[in-house]
């Protein structure tokens, strides 16, 4: 199989003295990095190091906003307003342009994080509003959204540049969106079994979920979450399967 795919991660997602997974290493692996504006994790001092890194080793920059939930790393739903959404997207995404610029590098695309992500992918107007507050300060970025989802159904209503995404270590429901992190099963560690399956949804162009379903979908990234236990492993086991089996790993 001869195809290009981009392999990104969540990065930049400590905070002062606090790590969270191994960036420097996983910079080496991945093509592209969602890197953390401020809300659910990180400081300015965390995304200029990740970002100088990322320009450096050649690889893609992201902007990954979320809600301002440093305690629940961003994974738990907030009952906040669309205008309140709008401002934080916004905010965040500005925050990332003028960090990378600094870094020497660009902003190319933006990822929603965690709880802000799931409600997204199953609300339309939701997924709306924070695409569209990106879209108004760079109509140029590439949205990458959870294919399949209402998501990727908002992005193609906008006509804007997206990417459509799947998880390497995530488990799928039957209506796309990802099981619960709560659920046994729903967080794949062994890039054993992660590898195949991911090659095996890139030849089939669909997503596979638990129940063996077949998702049909547009793949142009693939996901490693960086702060799970063993995730250099998996992103370097992923990257060498993919590899030999004719996939090409490029930044989108």
């Amino acid at each position: 199989m001869t195809r290009n795919v981009d392999l990104n991660s969540d990065m930049g997602e400590g905070f002062g003295p606090w790590k969270m997974g191994d960036d420097a290493a996983l910079l080496d692996i991945v093509t592209s990095a969602n890197v953390a504006c401020g809300f659910h994790a990180g400081d300015p001092d965390v995304m200029d190091r990740t970002m100088r890194t990322a320009v450096e080793r050649g690889v893609g920059i992201g902007a990954h906003p979320g809600f301002a939930d440093l305690k629940g790393f961003g994974r738990r739903n907030l009952p906040i307003s669309h205008k309140e959404l709008v401002n934080a997207v916004a905010y965040q995404l500005g925050a990332a342009q003028a960090m990378a610029k600094r870094a020497g590098g660009k902003v190319r695309h933006l990822k929603l994080h965690g709880a802000l992500a799931n409600m997204a992918s199953v609300d339309h107007a939701l997924a709306r509003v924070c695409y569209q507050a990106a879209l108004d300060v760079d109509p140029d970025i590439v949205v990458m959204v959870l294919a399949a989802t209402a998501q990727e159904e908002t992005a193609r209503e906008l006509g804007c540049n997206w990417a459509g995404e799947i998880f390497s270590d995530r488990a799928y429901n039957d209506d796309a969106t990802l099981v619960d992190r709560s659920l046994p099963g729903a967080v794949l560690h062994d890039a054993a079994i992660a590898a195949p399956r991911i090659l095996e949804m890139l030849k089939a162009e669909a997503i596979i979920t638990n129940s063996g379903k077949h998702i049909p979908c547009q793949i142009d990234t693939i996901c490693l979450h960086g702060d799970t236990p063993g995730a250099v492993a998996m992103a370097r086991g992923i990257r060498q399967h993919l590899s030999e089996a004719g996939i090409t790993l490029a930044p989108l």
